[in-house]
Formats: structure tokens, sequence, C-alpha cells
């Protein structure tokens, strides 16, 4: 059999265009704790994503924190 002249490159993989990555939550932890979890739920008040649990939580958005308590020393 003789040669066809092709040449086959290989081709990188492509991530599904029309798939967007999920965030992770973005949930204020008092221990600096992060979330492990897909978020699910934005809060336009703290620009931030949640997961389920943590959206239901006020303790956890930024927004609902009195000034001050953002966290560090102070």
């Amino acid at each position: 059999m003789g040669a066809t002249g092709v040449v086959m490159k290989a081709k990188p993989a492509r991530e599904h265009q029309d798939v967007k990555p999920q965030p992770g939550c973005e949930a204020v932890s008092h221990l600096d704790e992060p979330c492990n979890q897909l978020a699910s739920i934005f809060c336009d008040q703290c620009d931030r994503w949640f997961c389920a649990e943590h959206a239901q939580d006020d303790q956890r958005h930024a927004c609902q924190l009195a000034p001050g308590e953002e966290g560090g020393e102070g």
C-alpha cells in the first residue's frame, strides 16, 4: 500500500464552549475556612456567589456584616 501524503497531527482537546465553569461558594467565614461547594445563588448586594446552604445564612454574607466586622485585626 502506498502513502497518501496526508500528515495527521494530534489536536488539543477542546472544552465545550457552551458549558461555563461553575463558581465556588464565596461565603464569609469568621474562621477563614473556605467552602468547597459549588455556588448556585448570586447575591446582588455582596456581588458574590454562594452555595445553597450559605445563601440562606445571613452571617455568611459580607453585605450583612457591620462595618469593621470583615475580619482581621482592627
